[in-house]
C-alpha cells in the first residue's frame, strides 16, 4: 500500500506534490522509571523549545507539502499515552499550539520499567491511523535499553514497518553504550541516524538538531541519503 502510494504521489504533478503530505513525523518520549521528574520537564520544555526554533520552524514550512505531526509518550508494555494526536502542520501557530500543549502535559506513568519493543508496535499501529503522507518517520527518544517485554527485533519482525524510517534520540553517559544500541538495535530505514545527548539538560539542542535532519526537503523522485538498513 505504502509503495503504491510513493508511486503515485511521485508520478502526480508539480501543483499536487505541493499539496500533498510530505511526511507523517511522529514523536515518542521516554516516560519509563529511569526518567525522574526533573529530567521529565527537561524533555517536555526541550521538545517545545525545538518546536519553536526557527530552523524547526522552516523545515516544517517551507518543504514542498506539509507535515503531519503526533507525540505519545511510552514506558512499560502497555503504557502509551498520545500527547498530540496526528495534526497537519500549515502555519507557525499550529506549532506554538502543540508546543503550548506538551508544556502543560502531566506526566501518566512514571513506575514502569523500558519496553521499547512494545512502543515500535504501538507507533507503528499509529500509522495505520496517519494522514496519506509520502513519508514516514518514528523518532523515539530514550535513556536506557529495552528490559520489559519482546525487544526491538521482534517489534521489527511483527509489525508492519514497510516504508518507516526510525531514528534515535539516545540520552546519557560518557561511554555512549546508549548510543551505540540505539544504533544497532533500533534505527530502521534508508537513512535512519542517531542524534545524541549526553543528559537531558542537552535534549533541547539534540532535539532540535534531530528535527532539522528529519525535515529537510525531501527531492521527489529519492530518498533520504545512505544510512543504517534492516
Amino acid at each position: 500500500m505504502r509503495g503504491a502510494l510513493t508511486a503515485a504521489l511521485l508520478a502526480a504533478s508539480p501543483a499536487a506534490a505541493q499539496d500533498q503530505c510530505r511526511l507523517a513525523l511522529q514523536l515518542a518520549l521516554d516516560v519509563s522509571a529511569s526518567v525522574d521528574a526533573a529530567e521529565y520537564q527537561l524533555q517536555l520544555s526541550g521538545l517545545a523549545s525545538a518546536l519553536l526554533d526557527p530552523a524547526v520552524i522552516s523545515g516544517f514550512l517551507d518543504g514542498p507539502g506539509p507535515v503531519a505531526l503526533s507525540i505519545f509518550e511510552w514506558s512499560g508494555r502497555f503504557q502509551q499515552d498520545v500527547l498530540v494526536d496526528w495534526t497537519m502542520i500549515t502555519s507557525e501557530d499550529d506549532l506554538t499550539r502543540i508546543a503550548d500543549r506538551v508544556l502543560r502535559a502531566t506526566r501518566t506513568h512514571q513506575d514502569f520499567p523500558t519496553a521499547i519493543g512494545y512502543a515500535l508496535g504501538f507507533a507503528a499501529t499509529r500509522f495505520d491511523s496517519a494522514p496519506p503522507c509520502l513519508f514516514q518517520t518514528l523518532d523515539i527518544s530514550g535513556d536506557g535499553q529495552n528490559n520489559d517485554g519482546f525487544p526491538p527485533d521482534a517489534a521489527y519482525d511483527h509489525f508492519d514497518f514497510s516504508g518507516i524510517t526510525v531514528n534515535g534520540l539516545a540520552i546519557g553517559g560518557a561511554a555512549r553504550m546508549i548510543e551505540d544500541y540505539y544504533a544497532t538495535e533500533i534505527i530502521r530505514g534508508p537513512g535512519a541516524f542517531v542524534e545524541y545527548a549526553n543528559n537531558f539538560n542537552d535534549f533541547a539542542d539534540t532535539m532540535r538538531r534531530k528535527l532539522e535532519r528529519e525535515l529537510r526537503v525531501l527531492i521527489l523522485g529519492g530518498l533520504p541519503g545512505d544510512g543504517h538498513l534492516r
